[in-house]
C-alpha cells in the first residue's frame, strides 16, 4: 500500500478541519434515542471519529477486557480492529464504549456466519492499516497514540488510501456499521456485554407489554436487562426459525 506526501497532508488537514464541532460521538449516539441507534450505520455519521476522551475518563488503554477464543480473526486482526472499534465508540466519563460491549467479539462472531462474505474485506483491510501505521509511524496500529490512530482513521475514511477490498472507504463504512451492530444489537449475538449499547442510548429492554406507568416514565424506565431471547416467545421463533431442538436452545445471556 503506497502512501504520500498528499496523503499525509492531507490527515493533518483533515484533523485540524474535519472535526465536528461537537466530537463527542458518544453524545451523537445518545441523542438519537432507542429507535436511531442502527441507522447511524448511514448519512448521519458520515464524517465523525471521536475525540479522545477527556482527562479523568476511562480511557482504552486502562481497561481491561477479558480475551476470548477467536473464531475466524487472527489475533493481530482482532487487536487491530478492537482498537478501530475503540476510536469509534470509545469509553469516556460517561461510561464504556464499544470495546466493553465486545463489538469485537459480535464481529468476529458474524464472520464465521452470517457476514462470511466481508471476511476477505476484513483481512485486507486490517491488513493494510497495519502496513500503513507501519510506513507512517513505525509501529503497529494499535502500538500508536491516538492522535495518530484517529489520523489514520480519517485517511481510511475519506478513500484517500489504497490497498483496500474494495476500497478504503468502503472498508471504514463496513467496520463502522459492524461496530455499531456489535455494541448496540441484542447481547444474544455475542455484543452489547452487559447492556452497555442499551444503557448508553437509555433503552430499557425488550418487553412483551407495557403499562400506563411504563409508558408515563419514558426515558425514565428502569432497564430490565433482559434480551430478546430471555423470552420464551423469541426463544421459540429462532428454534422454529433454524430447525433446532429445545434442549439445543440458549437464551441470550449464555450467548452474550
Amino acid at each position: 500500500m503506497a502512501g504520500n506526501n498528499n496523503n499525509d497532508k492531507t490527515q493533518s488537514e483533515h484533523l485540524a478541519t474535519d472535526q465536528p464541532s461537537n466530537p463527542s460521538r458518544r453524545n451523537l449516539l445518545k441523542g438519537v434515542g432507542v429507535v436511531g441507534a442502527a441507522a447511524l450505520s448511514g448519512a448521519a455519521t458520515s464524517n465523525l471519529i471521536a475525540a479522545d476522551a477527556p482527562p479523568g475518563a476511562g480511557s482504552a488503554a486502562d481497561s481491561i477486557v477479558a480475551r476470548e477464543a477467536l473464531e475466524v480473526l487472527t489475533a493481530l486482526e482482532a487487536e487491530t480492529l478492537e482498537v478501530i472499534c475503540d476510536c469509534l465508540i470509545p469509553s469516556d466519563d460517561n461510561g464504556p464504549g464499544a470495546r466493553e460491549a465486545r463489538a469485537v467479539h459480535y464481529i468476529d462472531r458474524s464472520l464465521a456466519a452470517h457476514n462470511s462474505a466481508a471476511r476477505h474485506d476484513y483481512m485486507i483491510g486490517l491488513s493494510a492499516v497495519n502496513d500503513y501505521a507501519h510506513q507512517t509511524g513505525n509501529k503497529a496500529f494499535h502500538q500508536l497514540d491516538r492522535d495518530q490512530q484517529n489520523a489514520i482513521l480519517l485517511a481510511v475514511q475519506n478513500d484517500n488510501l489504497d490497498g483496500f477490498a474494495p476500497s478504503s472507504g468502503g472498508f471504514f463504512n463496513m467496520v463502522r456499521s459492524h461496530t455499531i451492530d456489535g455494541t448496540f444489537s441484542d447481547p444474544y449475538y455475542g455484543g452489547n456485554r452487559d447492556f452497555i449499547g442499551w444503557d448508553m442510548i437509555r433503552y430499557p429492554g425488550i418487553r412483551l407489554g407495557a403499562s400506563e406507568s411504563d409508558v408515563a416514565q419514558g426515558a425514565d424506565l428502569a432497564p430490565n436487562h433482559q434480551s430478546a431471547y430471555d423470552h420464551s416467545t423469541y426463544t421459540k421463533m429462532a428454534q422454529n426459525m433454524r430447525g433446532i431442538p429445545d434442549s439445543r436452545v440458549r437464551g441470550g445471556r449464555d450467548h452474550a
